[in-house]
């Protein structure tokens, strides 16, 4: 399973860090630490599986008989509805088809549950349903079984979407947080930092000189065609909330391993990278919601970014950096001017309700 975003445990929640007090409370900052805490607290413990505790993107399920599928859920509260180069319901799609990706898995099927507010209008339902019809044919998915829920005014903000999805694992890779190994390349899929930024300047009001997109796309395809060609695909993680930074801190912490990565590789537009330093966001920490890390071993690294920058929105794809021995956990960054830092996640939430 997988959050939004991801978070490395394997299990969504919305953006909630605990309070350290006597009575433990709920509040904002998804994709950090503190929600990183909550989910190891409260809900690891009480629903401990195998499936559960390879804190993956989805939870990968033997067939009886034979084979494999991948099952994957996720929530989404983006605000607003409808930003630039998506809505709510493109993101619902693509969200959950790309978490089954990450696992190697062909998606096939999705449910969709939605949650309305009383006066949201029907037009409004009728475009973000269109776009998710649009999205799940350009994914070659299908929307299955689904809900609806209604829920007095006031207390919807207009719309929630749930998606649920199934896919078919083919490859007999175990790709995975656990198949990491040291000596293997990290390669990115494109620039950073778009979605989050996109949603930003959408919710504030704000215009840049150069107009932000969110990245929103389907992943399934650079996906299959890296295991078409062959590559011995180790790790396949999307970067959605919490960014570039959380996720290769939760590959770190999963696997037991350190990854390390050259600043001046990764790839962010002049746009996001101006609108970051008045905003003062680090665009390694911003959401995107159509990039992923694809992690190979370091003689398959070119190959791979080839095949990614080939198949994948947002290229080209490079390499930028490499998984070592330990210490266990730890994310490194080269910075611009040859200093090396440690990368963490944050506390809470750059930008909150971004998906």
């Amino acid at each position: 399973m997988s959050d939004t975003g991801s978070t490395s445990s394997g299990f969504t929640t919305c953006p909630v860090p605990l309070t350290h007090r006597t009575e433990i409370t709920v509040g904002h900052g998804g994709g950090g630490r503190l929600t990183q805490d909550l989910i190891d607290r409260v809900f690891r413990p009480a629903f401990a599986n195998a499936a559960l505790d390879t804190q993956h993107d989805g939870a990968l399920l033997k067939i009886p008989g034979g084979g494999r599928l991948a099952f994957t859920t996720d929530a989404h509260v983006v605000s607003p509805l409808f930003f630039p180069g998506g809505d709510i319901g493109k993101l619902a799609v693509n969200g959950t088809v790309n978490d089954l990706g990450m696992c190697g898995a062909r998606p096939l099927w999705l449910s969709a549950g939605f949650i309305l507010e009383e006066g949201l209008p029907v037009a409004t339902l009728e475009k973000i349903v269109r776009s998710m019809q649009q999205a799940a044919a350009a994914a070659g998915v299908t929307i299955v079984t689904g809900d609806t829920k209604v829920v007095e005014r006031g207390k919807g903000d207009g719309l929630y979407v749930t998606t649920a999805g199934v896919g078919l694992v083919e490859t007999p890779l175990t790709i995975a947080p656990s198949s990491l190994r040291a000596g293997d390349a990290v390669v990115l899929s494109g620039d950073v930092g778009r979605h989050g930024l996109a949603i930003m300047a959408t919710r504030a009001g704000l215009a840049f000189e150069s107009p932000i997109e969110s990245d929103c796309a389907a992943l399934a395809a650079p996906v299959r065609a890296l295991l078409d060609a062959g590559l011995e695909v180790h790790c396949l993680r999307d970067l959605t909330r919490g960014g570039l930074a959380t996720a290769l801190v939760e590959l770190a912490e999963s696997s037991g391993l350190a990854i390390a990565i050259d600043a001046a590789k990764v790839p962010v537009t002049e746009p996001v990278a101006g609108a970051c330093e008045i905003l003062g966001l680090d665009p390694f920490y911003v959401a995107n919601e159509g990039r992923f890390l694809c992690c190979v071993p370091a003689a398959q690294a070119a190959q791979a970014a080839d095949i990614i920058g080939s198949h994948a929105p947002g290229g080209p794809a490079v390499v930028i950096g490499e998984v070592k021995a330990g210490p266990a956990g730890l994310v490194t960054q080269r910075s611009l001017i040859g200093a090396e830092r440690i990368v963490d996640r944050l506390s809470g939430e750059q930008l909150p309700r971004i998906c």
